[in-house]
């Protein structure tokens, strides 16, 4: 190499390096001014004199004789000699030695030195240069003011498969597709014009010739400028991420899978959500099918390849066709089809390339392809406790790359977890149905038509909570054309809920034909409540989170006879009352505490009620969510009930309609009872005196009005069970008895004293002359019965008025 470099930075510059010309003897012939200034040796000093004898300390002659000669033998060399300062130190410096051929006048060794620290440092910075072109993993694109390539290095020619050479004068961007290749440009651009530099931009690089591969690349652009500022370029470090960047989008897609899959515990709603998130993350198509039985809430039957429902479908982009059946839809997959082979095995498919006339083939997918052209497929199992509930399928179309084994694994492993949501959401269909199939059974299936009252109601179960409620309503027909109407709410929700409801409801039952006044029922309610809770507690029944037993209660008597109702509430709401001038007021009414808290007293109230009057029982649901104020909702109910709608039905559901959200977050009671009042004429009433005589009296009596009745046939059965109640007044009790005749839709005979003492019913012996009264009431009629009253107690018969019992 006989030229210097010109590069500013090169310490072997010719402008920057000591120069000197020895003489094939080493006696120095040429020296510059940058000699002087490292070693001190003014040209005069050393010019024909030996370079040994200047410049070399005897210490470092044997090192300085040994380069002379490697250099003599290859006609050059270079390295770091020690020399000696003009003031003795010693100085290392880098030293280059070519050999200049003079001809006829010999030859001659042009030397360049620098001092050996500043050539260690350009050696360095030449050697990462170098490594940055031809070793190092991360690409390096260098483009000139005109954004044409100037070089590459061997990273971007592995990173795209093309030659480095090739890149040579291509204009930036030119091997990417168009929408890659005009943000590649944009970059380039911007970072030349503004010189401020881009640190790690995220790329696609897509290239023309394999447009089906999707890379994605990390790059910083930083523009190039020499000492004076001209622009030079821009230069772009490049790396690679593809996998970094597939690796994230499937950590996304799981934590997406975490947080927006199982938000309910709706089966359907559970298939939409995976659906959903599958598109466009992993897939352009995806639908989601389940087996009927997993729809229904029932356990599915290992092996079962059908029917499935479609319940799940998502597609990318708005005018993109999706998986042709509509969500809800029955579908049915060929025995030859993935799926089907998926359900039956519980086996993922994985076809990356799909043949193009793979749609219609007989025998594969069908009609169960989204017409889209759809080029790869992937079906996986969604299996959870070894049972497989369904099939989710995967398309792509709009994405040029095919399905790859990692796609696979990730869409395994969102199945599976979106598999245990759907499987929670199964079984909890399956206990939702289940308390439901016992809230229906515990609840009464239909109201009986009584001459008190006509009824209409509303229940409406909750469709946002865990659970069933446990609500529940009564109409319980009593003696004497009575009735009784019946609200409660038990606290709680879910099966535990369901089934305290029932059983208090069947206490009720029992009270209620005891004939029991509304605070006494209350009462023995509550003692009921005490014992539940005691029973719970004692077998560690107790519900997570829950109080043991606890319930609110209305239990209201309307006598149709004399208009008025007795009311008692143990916590509930109190009731509505509408008058039939519209005129709405909640019923002043103690509250009374909660059943189950136990010890205190509940305390009822007598109404009278004009005939056409409204008495609305209901429960919390309807007065509003439980973040809204009571006071509101009540407001609200006696607004909607001051406006009656004319047929109580459509009342009932004007109020629901007005009060009551679509999706409800607690069970709905609303029982709206308009009283009736039996004409005068169907009513008789007659005191008798405490006298023997009063027994033919009331046979007297009984008959002619039965007579006047048209009840001929039941005049003598009637007449003698009303003798033998009076007889037992006259007998037993002591003073005055009242007989009283109601013709409704029975017949009903009532005999009223003042004595609390309770009849009781006995077979006489033969030998007997009395005791025979009672078991002959029992005989003649249909039902009998005593309630007791503040002032005593009533025996009641009743007989169908069709005729008398066999």
């Amino acid at each position: 190499m006989t030229e210097l470099s010109e590069s500013h930075d090169d310490p072997f510059a010719r402008h920057l390096a000591a120069l000197v010309v020895l003489d094939d003897r080493g006696v120095v012939v040429g020296w510059n001014r940058r000699a002087q200034e490292l070693l001190g040796h003014p040209d005069t000093a050393v010019i024909g004199r030996p370079a040994i004898e200047v410049l070399v300390d005897p210490r470092d002659l044997p090192a300085v004789t040994e380069a002379a000669a490697k250099c003599r033998r290859a006609g050059g060399w270079f390295g770091v000699l020690t020399l000696r300062h003009r003031d003795g130190q010693l100085v290392e410096l880098g030293l280059r030695a070519h050999e200049l051929s003079r001809g006829d006048r010999g030859r001659e060794w042009f030397l360049a030195g620098a001092l050996a620290g500043d050539v260690l440092e350009w050696q360095r910075d030449r050697a990462v240069l170098d490594g940055l072109y031809r070793q190092c993993p991360i690409g390096l694109v260098v483009h000139g003011p005109d954004q044409r390539i100037l070089r590459v290095n061997r990273a971007i020619e592995r990173f795209s498969g093309v030659p480095a050479a090739d890149f040579r004068g291509m204009s930036t961007g030119r091997m990417l597709l168009s929408d890659d290749a005009r943000k590649a440009v944009d970059r380039v651009r911007q970072v030349m014009q503004t010189g401020r530099p881009l640190v790690y931009s995220e790329q696609f690089v897509r290239l023309e010739q394999d447009p089906a591969r999707e890379r994605v690349a990390l790059v910083s652009s930083f523009r190039m400028e020499d000492p004076s500022g001209r622009v030079l370029g821009v230069a772009e470090m490049i790396e690679d991420i593809t996998e970094r960047h597939r690796a994230q989008r499937r950590l996304a897609l799981l934590d997406q899978v975490g947080s927006r899959i199982g938000t309910t515990l709706d089966v359907a709603e559970t298939a939409r959500e995976l659906a959903e998130v599958m598109v466009p993350h992993l897939a352009d198509h995806a639908s989601v099918d389940l087996l009927q039985a997993v729809t229904r809430g029932e356990e599915p039957t290992r092996a079962v390849a059908g029917p499935v429902v479609r319940l799940g479908t998502s597609s990318v982009g708005a005018q993109q066709p999706g998986p042709p059946h509509p969500e809800g839809e029955p579908v049915e997959f060929g025995p030859e089809t993935p799926q089907a082979g998926c359900l039956a095995e519980g086996r993922p498919v994985l076809e990356p390339v799909l043949p193009p006339d793979w749609v219609s083939a007989a025998g594969r997918q069908g009609a169960q392809a989204p017409d889209l052209g759809a080029h790869s497929l992937i079906v996986v199992p969604l299996a959870a406790r070894g049972l497989v509930l369904g099939v989710m399928t995967l398309w792509r179309s709009r994405r040029p790359d095919a399905f790859e084994a990692d796609d696979l694994t990730l869409a395994q492993e969102l199945a599976s977890r979106a598999a245990v949501a759907i499987d929670n959401a199964r079984r909890f269909t399956q206990q939702q149905q289940t308390a439901f199939t016992l809230q229906s059974s515990l609840l009464p299936r239909a109201v009986p038509d009584q001459p008190a009252v006509e009824v209409a109601l509303r229940y409406l179960p909750a469709s946002a909570g865990p659970g069933l409620g446990g609500d529940w309503f009564d109409v319980i027909p009593l003696s004497g054309a009575r009735v009784a109407l019946v609200v409660g709410d038990v606290v709680g929700r879910g099966i535990h809920a369901a089934a305290t409801m029932g059983r208090l409801r069947t206490a009720v039952h029992t009270l209620a034909s005891l004939d029991l006044e509304p605070d006494e029922v209350l009462s023995r309610l509550d003692d009921l409540v005490n014992l539940l809770a005691v029973e719970q507690e004692a077998v560690g029944e107790r519900p997570v989170g829950e109080q043991v037993v606890g319930a609110t209660c209305l239990y209201a008597v309307y006598d149709p006879v004399s208009g008025r109702c007795s009311v008692a509430r143990a916590g509930h709401p109190p009731p509505v009352v509408t008058a039939p001038d519209g005129q709405v007021a909640l019923l002043d009414l103690p509250a009374g505490p909660p059943l189950g808290l136990g010890g205190l007293p509940f305390e009822a109230r007598d109404i009278e009620l004009a005939e056409g009057s409204l008495l609305s029982l209901y429960t919390n649901g309807i007065i509003g969510e439980r973040h809204i104020d009571a006071d509101i909702g009540l407001t609200k109910l006696c607004a909607a009930l001051a406006r009656p709608a004319g047929a109580l039905e459509r009342t009932c559901q004007a109020v629901v309609d007005a009060l009551v959200p679509s999706r409800p977050s607690d069970d709905v009671v609303l029982l709206i009872a308009r009283t009736r009042m039996l004409p005068p004429d169907s009513v008789a009433s007659w005191r008798l005196p405490p006298e023997p005589a009063s027994a033919g009296r009331a046979r007297a009596l009984t008959s002619a009005k039965l007579t006047e009745w048209g009840l001929e046939h039941l005049a003598f059965t009637t007449a003698l069970v009303a003798s033998e109640l009076v007889t037992n007044v006259y007998r037993y009790a002591g003073g005055p008895a009242t007989l009283r005749l109601i013709r409704e839709q029975c017949l009903v005979c009532e005999v009223s004293d003042t004595s609390h003492t309770s009849p009781h019913l006995r077979h006489a012996r033969t030998t007997d002359e009395g005791g025979r009264g009672l078991f002959l009431v029992a005989q003649m009629t249909e039902r009998w019965g005593t309630r007791y009253t503040r002032e005593g107690k009533t025996v009641w018969t009743e007989q169908p008025l069709t005729g008398t019992p066999v």
